[in-house]
């Protein structure tokens, strides 16, 4: 299969097999959902949507966070993980989205990577969930399986998505990153890959891949 072939194989079957496609953190509006992918750093979703009910019943909206002190963020969402930095983060951006845009999590990526702990995942994360706008957020499962899938060398995240955005069509971006992250959790995880199960890996999946698979099975 050409690279082109191999996209359209992709979006096809995940379009068969993912047709609703759930939304992995749970969120009412942008502020909360800028706030749970900003816990997601290093942290499970399931443990994300166990701890964010319990910050967002003390403040889910700038002004009452700005209420709580650093020391009372960071005791609640200790369970995710790097709880220093998200506190002060969570705290710092809630103060700037008072102070610079009325309250509202801005629709762009220039002001959302300008606030604190914000970087361009979380930011395209946001722009695509919450507005809309097309973007490919690049996780640990898209970075995979884009290598898996001979569709991006594997370098960085920087370089998958640049080539992830090259390679398929600008109107399906929103949803493809959505079904490629739960096609990885479900079908083709970082460890004991079954081409049994990973019909799309077995289908198209790097010659190195694919042996390095065999060669385990066959032992």
């Amino acid at each position: 299969m050409t690279k082109k072939e191999r996209a359209t194989f992709v979006i096809n079957s995940l379009k068969e097999l993912y047709p609703e496609i759930p939304v992995p953190l749970d969120h009412k509006d942008p502020y909360t959902l800028l706030i749970a992918v900003l816990l997601s750093a290093q942290c499970t979703d399931v443990r994300v949507n166990q701890i964010t009910p319990l910050l967002f019943a003390k403040a889910d909206n700038p002004y009452d966070m700005v209420k709580l002190s650093v020391e009372e963020i960071k005791e609640i969402i200790k369970p995710c993980g790097l709880s220093p930095m998200k506190s002060k983060g969570i705290h710092g951006l809630s103060e700037i989205l008072i102070e610079k845009h009325n309250g509202q999590v801005p629709q762009s990526f220039e002001a959302l990577e300008a606030l604190p702990a914000v970087g361009h995942k979380t930011a395209s994360v946001v722009m695509s969930q919450a507005f809309g706008v097309p973007a490919f957020p690049v996780d640990t499962h898209i970075h995979r399986l884009m290598y898996r899938w001979n569709l991006s060398n594997g370098k960085n995240v920087v370089q998958t998505e640049k080539d992830a955005k090259a390679i398929f069509p600008k109107e399906l971006w929103n949803d493809l990153h959505l079904q490629i992250i739960w096609y990885g959790r479900e079908y083709s995880p970082a460890r004991g890959l079954n081409l049994e199960k990973d019909f799309i890996t077995r289908a198209i999946g790097r010659k190195s891949v694919l042996e390095e698979v065999n060669k385990k099975t066959s032992r």
